[in-house]
């Protein structure tokens, strides 16, 4: 089950987004390359919970891909497939 994210939470990410998106290009520990074309910008809540925004840069665009409460240390392999599918998906439409 999905955990709720609180207001709080929200303006948190929606800050570090804003960061992203007015800062670009950007390391840790705001932004990580996971592979190639595909990055996170790295969330830090209340009560020790952190927050991965999986994204990709095409032309001038950021596109938001994929967000979830990281839960271990390791990103899920589920999460990083279903950016990837994501993003499969808006090139697709592109053509």
């Amino acid at each position: 089950m999905a955990e709720r994210i609180i207001a709080g939470d929200k303006k948190t990410i929606g800050e570090d987004l804003k960061t992203v998106e007015f800062g670009w290009p950007l390391g840790i520990p705001v932004v990580r390359k996971m592979e190639k074309d595909l990055w996170e910008v790295r969330s830090e809540l209340e009560n020790r919970r952190t927050a991965r925004i999986l994204f990709a840069i095409y032309e001038t665009f950021i596109l938001l891909l994929h967000g979830f409460i990281k839960k271990s240390k390791k990103t899920p392999p589920s999460d990083l497939r279903l950016a990837k599918e994501r993003m499969k998906s808006f090139l697709k439409g592109k053509q």
